[in-house]
């Protein structure tokens, strides 16, 4: 079972989120997965990057790393900051929760990252920031479409 890992940092910066979602999906790429597949990554990618961006640093830039490691056809993603964590994870996992409305936000995060993904787990410290750690299996069929 081959085993590949890459490893990204950036400046907590909005324009850095796309540039994040296309380089996760350039590394993704290897695995040979759907076009489905890879809009998911993608889409999960850049909802962890923006909670990030708008929540771990709303004060001012910070770093943010994505480690991204791949063993036989699974994808796991690592979105890590080191801001302001999350007051009460247990509500900001719900459904259309925002600690943030006045930004116009949907809240609806994590429930697109638990979609896309078949795993999403978050770790957070209220000083230290927060990790989101995905995984996502990629369906090697001989003849899927593509």
């Amino acid at each position: 079972m081959e085993r590949n890992h890459m490893k990204l940092e950036f400046l907590s910066k909005s324009k850095n989120e796309s540039f994040s979602r296309i380089v996760v999906a350039a590394f993704a790429a290897q695995l040979d997965p759907t076009i489905e597949e890879l809009s998911d990554i993608k889409t999960a990618i850049s909802e962890a990057v923006t909670n990030a961006i708008i929540h771990g640093y709303e004060y001012g830039d910070g770093i943010i790393r994505i480690e991204a490691t791949i063993e036989g056809n699974v994808i796991e993603i690592i979105v890590e900051d080191f801001g302001k964590g999350i007051l009460n994870l247990e509500k900001a996992m719900e459904p259309f929760y925002t600690s943030k409305p006045d930004l116009e936000r949907s809240g609806m995060g994590f429930t697109v990252m638990e979609t896309f993904m078949d795993d999403l787990k978050v770790e957070t410290n209220e000083s230290h920031g927060t990790r989101i750690i995905m995984t996502k299996r990629i369906e090697n069929l001989p003849n899927k479409e593509r």
